[in-house]
């Protein structure tokens, strides 16, 4: 078995993400503006807590609704804080390929140290049409880049076929797979002819997609729990596999509650029930409705992270 990536130690120096990476959120204030300060404590928690990797800018972080400009300071944000004490994975996805080559290139200049870019949404290209995409986006720079596979948001998906034609680019080395398929894996490893770094998005499934042959998870859970993330992904790695189911089914309520609606309304109400940030989203997504608060607050509880 591999050894898990140390903290400091990046992507780049390993080969491969491993562990527990977290789909950061982007704080607000309760006017919408993107709140820096807590920002950059919530990363020193993540760092604090064990997190692997970040990846800012993301579904997570509400890339849909920042803009350019907005986008830009967050992952230079991250990087600055992070100060190379864990890599930071920059989302640099749109479904115009000329906009994520743009985001590509500033996430390089700021220092990043890999490409989240997602399956372009809305205007369903083929798989010719995916092909062109990702690898004009890999020729745009240096760094490492992983394709992120979510087809419940993007309705295509990347096939294992054209995974397989993708993997001859050097720069395409990993993806995030949201398909919560876990045959998945398996399916990839067969026609991709090198190691490929497979990171999870899904967080519910993460010991059935590392038993696959998978190698870590992309979370949204872990921005409330980032240690117990850390502390499951390190159980697998290091072969106590009972350990790692233990942690998983106690998570699991609050993978479940973090999913009644859309990412990342639940997070941010989780997060504020905690102290560490508003509940502000911006249109058009809104606060969770009584329900999923409910259900959120009895999973915090049975963490004992709330009374």
């Amino acid at each position: 078995m591999e050894r898990m990536m140390s903290r400091g130690e990046t992507m780049v120096e390993t080969g491969m993400y491993r562990g527990s990476l977290t789909a950061l959120v982007t704080p607000m204030d309760t006017d919408g503006r993107i709140d820096f300060g807590v920002a950059t404590k919530l990363i020193e928690r993540q760092i604090k807590a064990g997190t692997s990797g970040l990846v800012p800018a993301g579904t997570t972080g509400e890339s849909p609704t920042l803009s350019h400009e907005e986008h830009g300071r967050i992952i230079a944000h991250c990087v600055e804080t992070s100060n190379g004490r864990v890599p930071v994975m920059a989302g640099a996805g749109s479904n115009s390929t000329s906009e994520a080559v743009q985001m590509a290139k500033h996430a390089h200049s700021v220092g990043a140290d890999s490409l989240l870019v997602v399956v372009p949404y809305y205007n369903k290209p083929t798989q010719e049409g995916l092909y062109r995409h990702f690898m004009t986006i890999a020729d745009a720079t240096p760094l490492p880049m992983y394709l992120y596979c979510i087809p419940g948001r993007s309705v295509v998906d990347i096939t294992p076929e054209t995974l397989g034609r993708l993997g001859q680019h050097p720069n395409i080395v990993g993806v995030k797979d949201a398909t919560a398929n876990m045959a998945r894996p398996i399916a990839v490893r067969r026609h991709v002819k090198k190691p490929l770094n497979q990171l999870s998005g899904d967080d519910n499934t993460v010991v059935s997609f590392l038993a696959a042959g998978g190698d870590g998870c992309i979370g949204v859970t872990s921005n409330v729990v980032p240690d117990l993330c850390a502390q499951m992904h390190a159980a697998w790695n290091e072969g106590r596999v009972q350990d790692a189911i233990a942690l998983q089914d106690r998570l699991s309520p609050l993978h479940d509650a973090m999913f009644m609606e859309s990412n990342p309304g639940p997070i941010k109400y989780a997060m504020s029930r905690l102290g560490l940030c508003t509940a502000t989203l911006r249109l058009p997504l809104v606060e969770p409705q009584d329900a999923t608060r409910k259900a959120i607050d009895a999973a915090l509880r049975s963490l004992d992270l709330l009374d």
